[in-house]
């Protein structure tokens, strides 16, 4: 079927009221973007801030009769803000696609470091012969695509991980864990707080023929006592400074830490969370984001 789509520029003030009456209206989902380019980083716990110039989407059944719903919007915008004029609205009906099938076919094979290959679970492997990870990431973040997935599947890569044992911490799709296996390593664990996290992993780890126990994930509050040789953890700044004592702990002496998902400015930051522990090594970064490693010092 078609859809019917409305956009809007309007200041952050007024985001929550518009997006409540656009969904009164019948929208099926409301987006909110940077209608100028300004970056919003991470936000104030409690808070969500928006760009001062912010650009509402709704989407509709395409059969919405679309002149009462501007009638009703325009009757509501005025009875709260009448000394305001009604934000022009641009209305656009979109073609029907399959919108699932658009977006596998912008996810292609991506080869990281020399020997692993990140390959979509609807593609055949460019190189059958290197170390291929066969990936459906669903709902849980980790495709490779991002710049922060990147540089941890190609510092694992660079990696002797023989009879080694790894920490997917904030496992995702499970990619990270999953790879780390792939190429050598004996064990790995993943932890994460979102369910379809865990599903996630576990399905692409079954989907690369990985027995079960050689994976296990866990919510935080039910993981057992852990030690690793390798701890990856691709979070946000904040989280991984403040977990720094608990994902230290999980490193044993001698072991390795690759931490991402940090901005540029906020390595800094997150370095002197873990420099009591660790030997650190020079940041990576890559598009405004950056990679920390280091080795976890001798007791």
């Amino acid at each position: 079927m078609s859809w019917l789509q409305i956009k809007t520029l309007i200041r952050p003030e007024q985001a929550e009221q518009l997006e409540d009456w656009l969904l009164e209206a019948g929208a099926c989902a409301i987006t909110l973007t940077d209608a100028e380019d300004q970056p919003v980083f991470e936000p104030i716990r409690g808070t969500t801030p928006l760009w001062q110039s912010t650009r509402l989407t709704g989407l509709y059944d395409g059969n919405q009769d679309v002149e009462a719903m501007l009638q009703q919007l325009q009757q509501q915008w005025q009875a709260r803000w009448p000394e305001q004029p009604v934000p022009a609205l641009q209305i656009e009906i979109l073609e029907d696609k399959d919108w699932v099938r658009e977006w596998m076919d912008s996810f292609h094979p991506i080869r990281m470091g020399q020997r692993l290959w990140v390959v979509p679970s609807w593609h055949q492997p460019p190189e059958p012969e290197a170390v291929n990870l066969i990936l459906d990431p669903g709902l849980a973040f980790g495709t490779g695509t991002h710049p922060t997935t990147a540089l941890c599947l190609e510092w694992l890569d660079g990696l002797d991980l023989k009879h080694k044992t790894l920490l997917d911490f904030g496992c995702g799709s499970g990619i990270l864990g999953i790879a780390g296996l792939l190429l050598g390593a004996d064990q790995a664990w993943g932890i994460d707080i979102d369910p379809q996290a865990l599903q996630a992993s576990q399905q692409n780890a079954e989907r690369n023929g990985l027995n079960p126990a050689r994976f296990p994930v866990y919510f935080p509050e039910h993981c057992p006592e852990l030690s690793c040789d390798v701890l990856v953890a691709n979070i946000l700044a904040g989280p991984l400074i403040s977990l720094a004592a608990t994902l230290s702990g999980y490193v044993r002496p001698g072991g390795l830490l690759a931490l991402s998902g940090i901005l540029s400015h906020q390595a800094e930051q997150v370095a002197a969370a873990y420099r009591p522990d660790f030997d650190l090594d020079a940041v990576t970064e890559r598009d405004g984001w950056v990679r920390i490693t280091g080795r976890r010092r001798e007791d």
